[in-house]
């Protein structure tokens, strides 16, 4: 390319740009008076502003932008971000430079380009803390009920690196918690490490709560109907159907369809709705993992295209909640599905708490359909007056979305996450095979390294946990050279010397 093709290529490359510029500026200003209007949380204030402009930019088709830009060797908006605006500005003064004109906006200043990573970091401190080696990302590791009655676990746990205990309320009680709670603040100060504890709620999961059947054969196989019911006064002993399921949800009947998907057990059994009444529903069985499924109780259930409304906070909950608003460092809210149950879960604390509640971290599961679609709405809602966090929660969300959307939505998640400095947590079946054998798998590992492009990695309980805390410490020890985010870092490589 000549010097004056350059010059041509740089000048519509720039009208092009300016031009995106200007339609972000207002795009994102739409945006920031739809959601932005009511923040009282100061440190959020610029990041709001950042999100509204990346949710802007993402409207658009980039990809031919970048290559071009990628050829006349100019930044090709790969990492904006955390700068969108600033991003913009500097992309449009070096082909302002290239054609040697005045450029049409102001300078990108520095410390512009350097505000998102340092207001995540400092995110990062308030809701998750900190590890002293400055070991990236964090580790959290959801405690076992062992945990309560065996302090030397704990000491294992801490010592092999956790950084964030998790208790899931769906077990145990508040004795048992408060067991594990004095183990892990105790043992953390004789360690002189600081460990956080997440109180994870359990949140409005609808699930099988007791099964009836006359069949000896009574694993499910497709083609199979199941008949979930509300009715728990009498045995449904004359239904044709092979298994009997008393699901006590009496907002879901009357709303599901047709041929609208259930999903049970995480999937391992696919419905779909043939009938349904207000009180019961008739479901077929599409596919089934492996030949058969037994159906248990205790199962989770998924409805990915059914709108129905249900209470974010259950009657536990509110109790959960109150506990937690005592005793916890971070609170955890499961299956929030847009900015209502975010503000119903703030209200509630702040009855509790009174103004001390926009200090408590608040970190929203994002594990529904209905999450992923409302994640801005979300943010703006809970980071506009908490520190605020959100999990990835890949075993329910890919339930509801389908196993080949996972990878694709989990990296769009990080990079909304990212524009709006809020701290991420990749969570479900991290190093799962290892936590429960002793043994990973080589995708698992795979998977683990990929985590690292979060802010913390949960890992859930099994025999071989410590184990598996430790792995991971040192996978992430040896990634955070290689990358940051959806950055590689060019560090020296041994395999390069020759």
């Amino acid at each position: 390319m000549s010097q004056s093709q350059r010059q041509a290529e740089a000048q519509r490359l720039l009208d092009q740009v300016y031009k995106l510029y200007q339609d972000v500026l207002a795009k994102g200003q739409d945006i920031l008076d739809s959601y932005g209007h009511n923040i009282h949380n100061e440190s959020f204030k610029e990041s709001a502003s950042n999100l509204a402009y990346y949710l802007a930019i993402r409207h658009y088709d980039l990809r031919e932008l970048q290559a071009d830009l990628s050829l006349l060797g100019v930044s090709s908006l790969g990492r904006l971000e955390s700068r969108t605006l600033e991003t913009l500005q500097s992309v449009i003064n070096t082909l302002a430079s290239i054609v040697g004109v005045d450029s049409p906006v102001d300078t990108a200043q520095q410390d512009h380009l350097t505000r998102g990573f340092q207001q995540l970091e400092e995110n990062i401190q308030t809701c998750l803390g900190s590890e002293k080696s400055n070991r990236k990302p964090l580790i959290m590791a959801t405690l076992p009920t062992e945990a309560a009655s065996d302090k030397h676990l704990v000491r294992e746990f801490i010592r092999a690196g956790m950084n964030i205990a998790r208790i899931n309320c769906a077990h145990d009680n508040e004795e048992t918690w408060l067991a594990m709670i004095d183990h892990i603040r105790k043992e953390a100060s004789r360690q002189k490490k600081e460990v956080r504890i997440l109180m994870d709620i359990a949140g409005p999961k609808i699930r099988t709560q007791w099964l009836f059947t006359t069949h000896k054969k009574d694993k499910i196989q497709q083609g199979d109907t199941i008949l979930m019911t509300n009715n728990n006064n009498q045995l449904p002993i004359n239904s044709k159907s092979k298994v009997v399921v008393g699901v006590d949800a009496p907002s879901i009947y009357s709303q599901l369809k047709v041929g609208d998907p259930v999903l049970i057990d995480d999937g391992t059994i696919e419905c779909r709705v043939i009938e349904a009444n207000e009180t019961e529903a008739l479901l077929e069985a599409t596919k089934v993992k492996g030949k058969s499924v037994r159906l248990k109780a205790e199962r989770g259930m998924n409805f990915p295209q059914t709108d129905f409304e249900i209470g974010i906070i259950t009657e536990k909950d509110y109790d959960d909640i109150k506990f937690a608003s005592q005793h916890a460092d971070i609170i955890g809210c499961s299956f929030v599905r847009n900015a209502a149950d975010v503000q119903n879960i703030q209200d509630y604390l702040h009855e509790l708490m009174g103004q001390a509640a926009t200090k408590l971290p608040i970190m929203a599961k994002i594990e529904t359909v209905k999450a992923v679609s409302n994640l801005a709405e979300i943010i703006y809602q809970a980071a506009s007056s908490n520190p605020f966090a959100i999990m990835i929660a890949r075993g329910d969300l890919a339930t509801e979305i389908g196993y080949t959307r996972l990878a694709e939505v989990q990296q769009e998640i990080l990079w909304v996450a990212e524009a709006a400095d809020v701290p991420v947590v990749w969570s479900t079946e991290v190093l799962a095979s290892l936590v429960d054998t002793g043994i990973p798998t080589r995708a698992e590992i795979t998977d683990a390294a990929e985590g690292s492009r979060a802010d913390c990695v949960m890992l859930n309980k099994g025999q071989y946990a410590v184990e598996a805390i430790m792995m991971l410490d040192e996978i992430f020890t040896r990634m955070q050279d290689h990358q940051y985010k959806k950055t590689p870092l060019l560090r020296a490589l041994k395999i390069a010397e020759i």
